[in-house]
């Protein structure tokens, strides 16, 4: 049986033996209406709808466990069929809500500042699953205006490249979510082969994880580093294409007494000099067994300050969810009996 969640709008056109707009048709009732139920399609003739039902099916992963933050962030566990759990946030803005969107069960970077890390990596989500992720929140609470989605959940988003770019093209689809290209930010520790095209074939913004000023530093908590090094990546940011008005979000997490100093954020101005590049601070959240400390209230505006007074574009990131483990590189698989030494 084919989960229609796992086919895009040309995937689904292959396998509607019917007039080319049918697809459309069905594509909308699944992705932009968000209906479960195949025979309920009305527009759509009752013989086609008993045909694709004995061929396929729209499967959901099981909503394993809501969690609420004294914040209103709202942390969803997703049972997979397979056993895994993969985790999802939904974070409240001024006027709208965005979703953190996990692309893998577990991750295989190894960052040491971060939860996910500790899970080690189990395998890529699939397109249902990652879409499943916009879809549920979108279509149960539509009175929330979801308006953001960011691929900043668990795992690498450019080593599941296809399943995430299908994935995008579905948020954005005029019969889908129709969440804008614009609305949409992938991150990455820096996947240097696949990050050319994200742009071309996505539209969608880039962040990448910086984190670390020098390649000793950056190599000793993000190992990925070792195969990418960091003028590798600084170069990749100098030669990546996007319109003038767009820029590239980099994402620097502080760690405490380890890369706050103010030595490492005049190396970070440094180093991004000449780049269309933002700069978010995200003071670490820690977790039981993190290696690193967060950093004192004081370090953080000192560093913010110290970018402030410089051309880099900087915004500091405000702590949401801390309370649920929903924070930045704190998700680790919810209801997972995960080892307590690591998260």
């Amino acid at each position: 049986m084919i989960n229609l969640l796992d086919l895009n709008k040309e995937n689904l056109a292959s396998v509607i033996d019917d007039k080319p707009y049918r697809a459309a048709q069905i594509f909308n009732w699944v992705f932009g209406k968000g209906l479960r139920d195949i025979e309920k399609m009305s527009n759509i003739p009752r013989k086609i709808r008993h045909d694709i039902s004995h061929r396929a099916y729209i499967g959901y992963p099981e909503v394993a466990q809501i969690k609420r933050s004294s914040d209103n962030t709202e942390k969803i566990a997703y049972a997979l069929e397979d056993g895994n759990i993969i985790e999802s946030v939904l974070i409240p803005e001024k006027d709208h809500w965005s979703i953190c969107v996990s692309s893998q069960a577990g991750c295989a970077m190894g960052c040491t500042f971060c939860c996910t890390a500790r899970l080690g990596f189990t395998r890529n989500l699939s397109l249902g699953e990652i879409i499943s992720q916009v879809l549920f929140p979108v279509h149960t609470y539509p009175e929330r205006n979801f308006r953001n989605v960011v691929f900043m959940g668990m795992g690498e988003p450019l080593l599941n490249y296809e399943n995430v770019v299908k994935a995008i093209s579905i948020i954005t689809d005029p019969d889908g979510p129709r969440i804008s290209k614009r609305r949409i930010t992938v991150s990455t520790c820096g996947i240097l082969e696949m990050m050319p095209f994200l742009w071309k074939d996505t539209g969608a913004g880039l962040a990448v994880s910086l984190n670390a000023t020098t390649q000793a530093q950056r190599s000793a908590i993000m190992p990925i580093t070792r195969k990418y090094p960091l003028t590798g990546l600084i170069d990749a940011l100098r030669a990546y294409q996007l319109p003038n008005r767009r820029r590239i979000t980099i994402e620097y997490v502080l760690l405490g007494g380890f890369n706050d100093s103010r030595e490492d954020a005049r190396r970070l101005i440094g180093l991004l000099h000449g780049l269309k590049v933002k700069v978010n601070i995200i003071p670490l959240n820690p977790w039981p067994g993190c290696p690193f400390n967060a950093p004192d209230e004081k370090t953080v505006l000192a560093f913010e300050e110290r970018l402030k007074d410089s051309p880099v574009a900087v915004m500091l990131r405000k702590e949401k969810g801390n309370d649920i483990s929903a924070a930045c590189g704190q998700l680790a698989g919810g209801t997972l009996n995960v080892d307590k030494k690591a998260c």
